[in-house]
């Protein structure tokens, strides 16, 4: 959502609360998330906003519904009394959205832990993967172990590798992308390379394996942006096969793009011990490798 300003010198969560009928404690706590931009840049809760300041929301405000937890059958790789880590089958949605009320991850969890109540709508959630993508992905059981978990994410304090098949043969051995990213311009359903309303974001990658037209690549993020590693390896027109949103054509198998949440590794928040999960890929992921090695 996108909101033009024609006032001066007025807070932006009282701007926001009036303007949008939203509380501002609702705001704040967007604003301390980093989902509500400024020109393309992150502000605090006390910003004065002036006439012309285009704000920048990454929230469906008026997206409120009562979650049912629900029996569906989830990995659960790593658990212990103040969080999980979980290996996300491509296909499942993280939480519900406008679309999707049900058999989402949060349902799953849901029926099975008690998880923090930092966001009613994704209880748990700490960071999170697309629909399509698969992979690990770490989960709070309480409030407390949320904060810290997501204070670490923004410090860089958690490495989250990936494998990713990419069209093209990548020549580097190595690469990093530092490149902002917005919303696209014509789809709001999409993110782009921007310097418009857009955050910093950096991917690391490394090649792996080269096939007659593909690249095997492990990337590393160092931010952690909406489809992030999709819109960066487009950028550089090496798009991840398989992709429908970002690929060079339509998606060529009912599984969704080959890229693969693979590792986790982190200081445990309250224990202090190292915590370093695996994930191997999918039997489809796989099973597409085993082709392309036969060709």
């Amino acid at each position: 959502m996108e909101v033009k300003v024609e006032k001066n010198n007025i807070r932006i969560d009282k701007f926001l609360n009036e303007e949008l009928d939203i509380s501002r404690s609702k705001i704040q706590k967007l604003i301390k998330d980093d989902r509500i931009s400024v020109n393309g840049k992150n502000i605090s809760a006390s910003y004065m906003v002036r006439e012309n300041d285009l704000i920048d929301i990454d929230d469906d405000l008026s997206f409120e519904i009562h979650i049912e937890p629900e029996d569906i059958p989830i990995d659960v790789v790593y658990e212990d009394d103040y969080l999980l880590v979980v290996n996300k089958k491509s296909g499942m949605v993280v939480h519900p959205a406008p679309g999707n009320y049900s058999k989402t991850l949060v349902n799953a969890l849901m029926g099975r832990f008690s998880l923090s109540t930092k966001d009613n709508i994704r209880p748990g959630i700490v960071h999170r993967i697309d629909k399509d993508t698969s992979g690990l992905l770490v989960v709070a059981k309480t409030d407390e172990v949320h904060d810290k978990l997501s204070s670490m994410i923004k410090n860089k304090e958690v490495e989250r590798l990936y494998l990713a098949l990419v069209d093209g043969v990548i020549k580097h051995e190595t690469g990093t992308i530092d490149a902002p990213i917005g919303r696209d311009i014509n789809n709001r359903q999409k993110m782009m390379v921007t310097d418009i309303n857009s955050k910093d974001a950096i991917t690391h990658f490394r090649v792996l394996k080269r096939y007659n037209d593909k690249t095997l690549i492990e990337c590393k993020l160092e931010t952690g942006r909406t489809h992030q590693i999709r819109v960066h390896m487009n950028y550089i027109n090496h798009p991840i096969v398989n992709d429908p949103v970002y690929g060079k054509s339509k998606k060529t198998t009912d599984f969704g793009q080959l890229l693969h949440s693979k590792s986790i590794r982190f200081i445990h928040p309250v224990t202090k011990k190292e915590i370093h999960v695996e994930s191997e890929v999918p039997e489809e992921f796989n099973q597409y490798l085993n082709d392309l090695e036969s060709k």
